[in-house]
């Protein structure tokens, strides 16, 4: 803690700057033109992502401060930048620094901007045949409009080929730029950090999934895809991730809308380390990241070879991935006997495997899925995406449709025994036309009412939930299964 003298000395260095400032004030009797605050050097960069568009960075440069008053700049600071985010210290002197004002400056140096600022002041325009026309800016509303030293107003529409400006107006700058005014009791280097948020920096998972040949094993590799367009770039930034849902409020858009795509070779490095962080998962590259404006990049996090995997079947004839309003029990009995009976022919493939045998938590992202022809020649047969999972829990992958095996639902019945009770038959026909026999997994939602009972079924079942059964049956090569069951609902 500092001293009674120290906080004294600090006070009245304050007064009698403001004191001077308020004399100069006073006694200038004309703005003299303003210099460009220093720019610190920068020493360090930290990043840190997360998979929602959003971004933590941690820039760290170095000052030499004079005693006094002192003005820095930050330039190179994120276009999508949240400014009432920003947090400023001294990691040399915490105690002898003061910040008197803060301020966030994005006027940006463009053609609307110049003209703008140079309303009412004279320039100079050149057209494509060589003629100068000098004089004082009026309005470029249809054109350049110029009024020279007698008055005469002249309007320059079309073929301008130059257009100069005596110097750079006070306030534009190339570049958005963190300004700080300071107050130091001492003069000498300080080393200084900045944190803000920012958005327009994003992150996914990106998995890439060779099946063997048997179909029961498959090897994986996980990829982070980092995209920046946030409006500045990041030089060898240490990089960290978090994967989890992370509750932000509402974010402003992010700047720009263009991105190039490249891609990171493999390379023999230290792998990408994971570890827990709060109640969510932290990924961080070992090795320092450069990230461009306007790209995105992969570094590759995870690589498996040889998980053991299982292919089955399954036959949903509510097609509840894409249908929601067959698949859920609602407040009240849904008596219409036409209501769900649509039959879906479709049988999904579906693939799953363990990832306590990755031994990896798998961040939220997309899965493409490859298989070896007898070329050799890997080929696509499916994607999907997945949420956040921990090492531990099955994943399971809905790869397409198959295109040998067929199912039929149909409604072979539908009664109501009373005003409390409803009952409903249906028939099930599975035809495969492989040359091989199969397993399908039927899987049958009771969404009518919460209250049901089986009152026959042909195959055996298992209740997966509170309104959903399944069979699991066998269907010869070349051949057709049929399987049956009658529901009745009731309620008080």
């Amino acid at each position: 803690m500092k001293s009674l003298r120290s906080r004294i000395a600090m006070a009245t260095l304050a007064l009698s700057t403001l004191a001077a400032a308020c004399n100069w004030f006073a006694e200038t009797p004309a703005p003299i033109p303003a210099t460009l605050p220093t720019e610190a050097a920068e020493t360090s960069l930290a990043l840190t992502v997360y998979n929602q568009g959003s971004a933590l960075v941690r820039d760290r440069r170095r000052f030499t401060f004079q005693e006094g008053f002192n003005e820095i700049a930050f330039s190179h600071v994120a276009a999508s930048i949240d400014p009432t985010s920003v947090l400023f210290k001294s990691l040399s002197d915490g105690e002898g620094l003061a910040v008197l004002e803060q301020n966030y400056e994005y006027d940006l140096v463009n053609t609307s901007a110049l003209y703008e600022k140079y309303l009412g002041e004279t320039i100079s325009v050149i057209t494509e045949d060589g003629s100068q026309y000098d004089g004082t800016l009026l309005s470029v509303q249809g054109g350049i409009i110029l009024q020279d030293e007698s008055g005469e107003v002249k309007v320059i529409s079309g073929n301008v080929q130059e257009v100069s400006f005596p110097e750079l107006p006070d306030g534009l700058i190339t570049k958005p730029t963190l300004v700080w005014h300071l107050l130091a009791d001492r003069g000498g280097p300080q080393d200084v950090e900045i944190t803000y948020l920012t958005g327009g920096l994003s992150w996914q998972s990106d998995y890439v999934v060779l099946l063997a040949s048997d179909e029961k094993s498959l090897d994986l590799d996980g990829w982070v895809t980092l995209s920046n367009t946030s409006g500045t770039s990041y030089q060898d930034a240490q990089l960290k991730l978090i994967a989890g849902d992370l509750q932000r409020l509402p974010e402003p858009g992010f700047a720009g809308d263009v991105m190039t795509f490249e891609e990171m070779e493999r390379a023999a490095a230290a792998p990408v380390e994971q570890r827990e962080f709060f109640e969510y998962h932290l990924y961080e590259v070992p090795r320092p990241v450069s990230v461009k404006d306007n790209e995105t990049k992969q570094i590759e996090f995870v690589s498996v070879d040889g998980v053991p995997s299982e292919k089955f079947f399954v036959y949903d004839g509510l097609q509840c991935r894409n249908n929601y309003w067959y698949c859920n029990v609602y407040g009240y009995p849904q008596t219409d006997p036409s209501y769900g009976v649509a039959s879906n022919p479709k049988v999904m493939v579906m693939l799953e495997f363990d990832t306590d045998e990755v031994d990896a938590d798998l961040p939220r992202g997309r899965v493409r899925v490859y298989q070896e022809d007898v070329d050799g020649a890997a080929l696509l047969i499916g994607e999907d995406s997945i949420d956040h999972t921990p090492k531990g829990e099955s994943l399971r992958l809905y790869i397409g449709d198959a295109f040998d095996i067929v199912g039929e639902r149909v409604q072979t019945d539908f009664r109501r025994p009373s005003d409390k009770r409803l009952e409903e038959e249906f028939e099930i026909t599975l035809r495969n036309h492989k040359d091989e026999s199969v397993e399908v997994r039927v899987v049958e939602h009771l969404f009518r009412w919460s209250e049901w009972k089986i009152l026959h079924a042909s195959e055996d079942y298992t209740k997966l939930d509170s309104s959903t059964i399944e069979f699991r049956v066998r269907i010869p090569a070349n051949g057709e299964t049929t399987l049956t069951y009658g529901v009745r609902y009731f309620w008080p």
